[in-house]
């Protein structure tokens, strides 16, 4: 988690941190565009921008993924390369938030 939290605060520039539905979120222009959590059975990774997964669509077809939510079953599993390759498209340029 804070391994997550670091790169979040490092890739996401002009982002405003802050709590949304008792998570760190990352939010530009008051739209929450990322988040994270930890819960009981893995560590959630919101990607609220769908022109993002559209684009990593390759990459993520191997995850464990939901309608917005990317799943790593232990905290081990954290893929940090793909995650900020994501944050860095999300900071890239605004977008429409799912």
């Amino acid at each position: 988690m804070t391994a997550l939290r670091r790169l979040c605060r490092a890739e996401l520039k002009g982002f405003d941190e802050v709590m949304a539905y008792g998570m760190p979120a990352y939010q530009r222009d008051g739209a929450a565009e990322i988040a994270f959590a930890s819960q009981k059975q893995y560590i959630s990774f919101y990607l609220m921008r769908t022109d993002v997964r559209e684009a990593f669509e390759e990459r993520l077809a191997d995850q464990d993924m939901g309608k917005g939510c990317l799943r790593f079953r232990k905290p081990e599993a954290v893929d940090l390369d793909l995650v900020r390759d994501l944050l860095r498209a999300t900071a890239a340029r605004p977008g429409e938030v799912c």
